[in-house]
């Protein structure tokens, strides 16, 4: 038995099909269908359920796959420490970012991180809020950039604090003036679909329990500003996208409260790298203001 036939277990667990477990462990599938089955016999248990359609654990593997996690964790742990102790900037960093903010920021982020840190090496895991922030409890994220408050047991460093901006069809009422109230875009608010912390913010900053009834709830920003753009109705958007909305037929506005959110960036606080998180901070700290300087109150 060895972590490499652990992580083939786990791999399968998690994915509940061989082949693409083993497309995940970038291994053939009979080299990973063959090497679970010796690690069974090993063991004198089955640890899957098999037939031709799917594969679930048995009863006794689900606890022999809870102690394969923990014993691939250790292991995970050992290096990272070793890792930490030896170059904190050398090696990959799985970073996890909010869909409503990575389109924007993370190409900014990317050519400066790599220029001065050339040995830190950044995966990104996009998702919505708390699927970054599941994984990253359980350690399949090392980091992750968010724009709501940091959940207990997660510690934070506060990076920036980008305003929302009303976005309106070019020929909207409230686009002939220079600040909106928020109130006024609550009748054709538009807004993501559950599980985005914009969608709430959105509706909190407009004073509204919920969008207004029949409205579609898109799976994507981009959505929401196709149908802006085409006369549908209103949305909020973050200050950082301002520059990516130039020539779309949508007119960008200030609102009147000044609503925002503030970017984090979270992790555990046993994750042993705290210069690679340190770094990666630094420099979305010197990119971000030059977002927050699109201009607002004129078409974007």
């Amino acid at each position: 038995m060895n972590l490499r036939d652990l992580r083939y277990l786990l791999a399968v667990a998690e994915h509940r099909h061989f082949g693409r477990a083993a497309e995940a462990c970038n291994v053939s599938q009979p080299t990973l269908s063959g090497q679970i089955r010796k690690l069974e016999e090993e063991l004198g248990v089955e640890v899957f359920e098999r037939t031709n359609k799917w594969v679930v654990p048995t009863e006794v593997g689900e606890r022999l796959l809870t102690q394969a996690a923990k014993a691939v964790e250790a292991a995970d742990g050992l290096v990272a420490a070793a890792r930490a102790a030896r170059d904190p900037l050398d090696g990959p960093l799985t970073l996890g970012v909010i869909p409503t903010l990575g389109p924007y920021l993370m190409p900014l982020v990317f050519g400066p991180l790599r220029d001065a840190y050339p040995k830190l090496r950044i995966e990104l895991w996009e998702d919505t809020t708390d699927n970054v922030l599941e994984r990253l409890r359980a350690k399949r994220l090392d980091a992750a950039l968010i724009a709501t408050d940091p959940p207990e047991g997660l510690v934070d460093i506060p990076l920036f604090t980008e305003p929302f901006l009303a976005a309106l069809p070019e020929n909207h009422l409230l686009a002939g003036r220079a600040r909106v109230a928020e109130a006024d875009l609550a009748d054709d608010l538009l807004v993501l679909a559950d599980g985005h912390c914009l969608r709430d913010q959105a509706l909190a900053a407009c004073g509204r329990a919920d969008a207004r009834a029949g409205a579609f709830r898109a799976a994507g920003l981009e959505t929401l500003l196709n149908m802006v753009a085409a006369g549908y109705g209103t949305t909020l958007v973050p200050g950082l996208a301002a520059g990516a909305l130039r020539g779309r037929g949508i007119a960008l506005r200030p609102l009147e409260g000044m609503p925002g959110r503030t970017v984090r960036l979270v992790s555990r606080p046993s994750f042993p790298r705290g210069k690679a998180l340190e770094a990666v901070a630094d420099t979305v700290r010197r990119v971000a203001p030059r977002c927050d300087e699109a201009p607002v109150g004129v078409d974007a």
